[in-house]
């Protein structure tokens, strides 16, 4: 029984068109929309390992951190419940903040919701640098999180939209790019800013957030809205025109009529929702789109990312060491992901998924282990040798490289560019949802977790890393090389979901099925 794979276009078109210097540059200013998440990612964690800002705010583990010892149990020190709050507020207002954005993407356009998202940041921003209390804290962190909630929306969409189909896979990376960009820029101020003699730098942490805002913001001012929001929002000769532009070639007709006739076909569905959720003939995309930002967060990764120093800290180093880990395991993620830009659109997803998912697996094994045998059960590992945390470091960053060129760029870029028109802002808000309600789960337990679970918190992302990657085997066909609104033929082709999508052949001519008259779906031209 054939598995997976790598099926291309089955309708043999090819657009015509090229890389140009406009899409390049356009693409990475929407990809700035990364910054804004990956800075707060980087810099939660190492804000709640500031002593100042646990005294000011959170006394509770500020005192467990002075009255606790390298030689008494590590593992709940930092197990909190406001604390957790702190860091977890932000996702939840970013699962809210993905609907409202999914409508303002398709009814005022990706630019529009881009910017919101932008302004709403800033503001956040602004509240948390010159935060009183707890309250405050948590109101800024909602701020952001609604900020977060609509950048993530649009600007995966946006990307997959206005690049040429060959070279998708690689500009939809750059978001992730600059997401890692955003994490080691914060880990990076966070080292120096807790060196600030009087305990303020945390300020300035927290407040610095609204410089990737204003690149956001300042991008977005600037930024073309794509040919197919144009269609969608009956500007057909601005689409045109603009997609003339960016394709770098005045015979943009086989194109530029796919568009609209997906965008006629997306007219006729009256409820995107219901149709995304009913209809079976988008059932593997809803799957995908459920369970590819689910399986990212239960990789462990964003635990490693917006809790590296806590993690550093917990397991022996120092404030300051545990700062530079977090610096350098951010600098590894932004390196690796470059791996992902040049070599996704050539060995396509699969690969990457695959190599990425067994690396993290035998990494958090190998950690696991060395922290069990140091600290035990008891969370007392004595005094740890230099050797011993070098070891520990370099499979954490072995771990880092391994998602960053694969569950980190793919975990946007595959359900980005698997949805049709007609339901790809709804697809994109259930991708952002379930990303968000898995980011904040694994934010309010993780505590909790390294307490109770001790060790064996690496061997539970490790036993779903398994999972995701036997997943990504059996049910992922690949989609590099596939323009975006010709996708249905790779799911009428695969040896499970064709049973759910099916494509009838017709002469040359494109024709949805009887099953989806009412409503409709992906058609793919067939050659007979």
């Amino acid at each position: 029984m054939a598995v997976g794979g790598g099926i291309g276009p089955t309708n043999g078109k090819a657009y015509p068109g090229n890389l140009t210097s406009k899409v390049l540059v356009t693409c990475i200013v929407a990809a700035m929309g990364g910054l804004i998440f990956g800075y707060d990612i980087g810099i939660s964690g190492g804000v709640t390992s500031m002593p100042s800002f646990l005294e000011e705010f959170f006394p509770d583990v500020y005192a467990k951190e002075v009255l606790l010892t390298v030689s008494t149990n590590q593992y709940c020190k930092f197990n909190s419940p406001k604390l957790t709050m702190f860091t977890s507020s932000l996702y939840l207002a970013a699962l809210f903040a993905s609907w409202a954005a999914s409508i303002v993407t398709k009814v005022m356009g990706r630019k529009m919701s881009m910017l919101s998202g932008g302004v709403l940041f800033l503001i956040g921003a602004i509240v948390n640098g010159f935060s009183k209390n707890v309250a405050m804290l948590i109101i800024g962190r909602i701020l952001l999180g609604c900020g977060i909630g609509f950048a993530n929306q649009s600007v995966p969409v946006y990307l997959s939209e206005m690049a040429p189909y060959r070279y998708r896979g690689a500009l939809n990376t750059v978001f992730q790019l600059s997401i890692t960009v955003g994490i080691f820029a914060a880990n990076l101020l966070n080292y120096f800013f807790a060196k600030i003699e009087g305990g303020w730098g945390w300020r300035l942490s927290l407040g610095g957030a609204v410089v990737p805002a204003l690149i956001f913001i300042i991008g977005s001012f600037i930024l073309p809205d794509t040919p197919n929001s144009l269609i969608e929002r009956g500007k057909g000769d601005e689409a045109k025109s603009r997609l003339m532009k960016i394709r770098g070639i005045d015979n943009v007709d086989a194109e530029f009529n796919d568009l609209v006739e997906a965008s006629e076909r997306s007219k006729q569905v009256k409820s995107p929702w219901r149709n995304l959720l009913k209809n079976k003939q988008y059932r593997p995309q809803l799957i995908f789109s459920m369970l590819i930002p689910t399986f990212q967060q239960l990789t462990g990764m964003n635990v490693i990312m917006f809790y590296a120093p806590v993690l550093f800290k917990t397991i022996g180093f120092g404030d300051t060491a545990s700062l530079m880990s977090a610096v350098i395991t951010g600098l590894v993620n932004f390196i690796a992901t470059f791996v992902s830009l040049l070599t996704v659109d050539r060995v396509g997803r699969r690969a990457l998924f695959l190599e990425g998912g067994i690396q993290m697996f035998v990494c958090q094994i190998v950690i696991s282990i060395s922290i069990a045998l140091k600290f035990g059960t008891s969370g007392d590992p004595g005094k740890l040798p230099i050797w011993y945390a070098v070891f520990v470091v370099t499979f954490i960053c072995i771990y880092v490289a391994g998602f960053a060129w694969s569950w980190g760029p793919l975990g946007w870029l595959v359900p980005s560019e698997i949805f049709p028109l007609e339901v790809r802002p709804a697809g994109q808000a259930v991708n952002m949802s379930f990303n968000m309600i898995f980011t904040n789960f694994i934010a309010e337990i993780f505590t909790a977790m390294l307490c109770s679970f001790k060790f064996g918190l690496f061997l539970f992302f490790a036993f779903f890393v398994a999972i995701m990657t036997l997943f990504i085997y059996f049910f992922l066909p690949e989609t590099k090389g596939i323009p975006i609104d010709d996708m249905g033929a790779i799911w009428s082709k695969h040896w499970y979901w064709k049973k759910y999508v099916t494509i009838e052949k017709n002469d040359d001519t494109k024709k949805s099925t009887e099953n989806n008259s009412q409503s409709q779906v992906d058609v793919v031209e067939k050659q007979v």
